[in-house]
């Protein structure tokens, strides 16, 4: 069995701190206007509170499928599938023990100019109700003085089955200790949402955010329309048009007005939960700060939520002899 532990990948401009347990990144420090490194993720100075479960599914990867999946069933290939119901009436992001909470192998890490770390997980048929034997690979690399990028792949080795990881670390360009997220400015490249009902599911409609609270086509500050939408933005966005960048296509850019900085988003995902940690209440973290309600931003880029029991959303179905590909990449800048 794999130690769970904290590896640093550095590159003398950026320090990032990420685990083997969930492939976890635990801090991610880039510099503000000044020159000065502040760590911009939320999370804890150790693994205890992650081993507890007190991380509501901070910096984490989530599978086999993240998000929420309607009653925790769905049908494939004329098979019945019952998923652990862990938030209530559905599965989420993978059930009791998701791909976030198991320790996976550290196969590869590399120092120097572009430091990388790789992580493995083989994930058995039948593991929290979902089909099929999966070798799931992650890797983190520091393309850039700036830039992180993260390459997902996963392979059915017998069983169709569905398949949609997502990096769930919470964002908070001003310091992880900074306060809420409700200044910054967000520019979302998606035309349309997945409307949801009162559960968190989408309904299976597509609907433009023109004219809505949901609208960040051009670049506006996360609360200034937050009160309309009950708790926060909890909402996949389809991300239709953005730009392109090495086959990847932008996703968002979000703006710290203090700090100045800025991390644009990249991917080649269909979907980004678009998440203000409207859930998250009192939680005390690295250095003794406490996190409030939205004391950070997701964006999480994955397949459309429940997308396997919802025909006209695009298929997270993964075939064997076929490979799941999901790539990211995180651009900091100073603005």
């Amino acid at each position: 069995m794999a130690e769970p532990k904290i590896i640093e990948l550095n590159n003398g401009s950026m320090q990032v701190k990420v685990s083997n347990l969930g492939c976890t990144i635990l801090s991610l420090s880039v510099p503000d206007k000044d020159g000065n490194l502040g760590d911009v993720v939320l999370g804890f100075d150790t693994l205890e509170p992650y081993q507890k479960g007190l991380a509501p599914y901070f910096g984490c990867i989530v599978g086999r499928v993240a998000n929420r999946i309607r009653d925790g069933k769905f049908s494939l290939n004329g098979v019945d599938y019952s998923l652990p119901i862990n938030r209530p009436p559905n599965s989420l992001h993978g059930g009791h023990k998701g791909f976030d909470k198991v320790v996976w192998e550290v196969a590869e890490h590399k120092e120097g100019e572009h430091p990388s770390i790789t992580f493995t997980y083989h994930c058995r048929d039948g593991e929290e109700g979902y089909p099929g034997d999966l070798s799931v690979t992650a890797t983190y690399t520091l393309t850039s003085k700036t830039t992180l990028r993260l390459d997902m792949e996963a392979v059915p080795a017998n069983k169709a089955t569905p398949v949609s990881l997502a990096q769930h670390t919470y964002w908070n360009l001003g310091g992880h200790n900074s306060g809420d997220i409700l200044n910054n400015t967000a520019q979302i490249w998606a035309n349309h949402i997945t409307p949801v009902d009162q559960y968190t599911v989408p309904t299976g409609e597509i609907m433009p955010v023109k004219g809505t609270p949901f609208d960040f086509t051009s670049e506006k500050q996360i609360g200034r329309d937050i009160q309309q939408v009950g708790l926060g933005y909890d909402h996949n966005y389809v991300l239709d048009c953005g730009d392109k960048k090495d086959g990847l296509k932008h996703a968002a850019k979000i703006k710290d007005p203090k700090s100045s900085r800025v991390l644009d988003l990249w991917t080649n995902a269909p979907g980004m939960q678009f998440y203000t940690a409207n859930y998250v209440d009192g939680v005390v973290g690295k250095g003794g700060a406490v996190y409030n309600k939205h004391a950070g931003v997701c964006l999480e880029t994955q397949g459309f939520p429940n997308a396997i029991n919802t025909p006209n959303f695009p298929s997270i179905v993964v075939q064997p002899g076929d490979k799941y590909i999901h790539n990211m990449v995180y651009e900091f800048s100073v603005e």
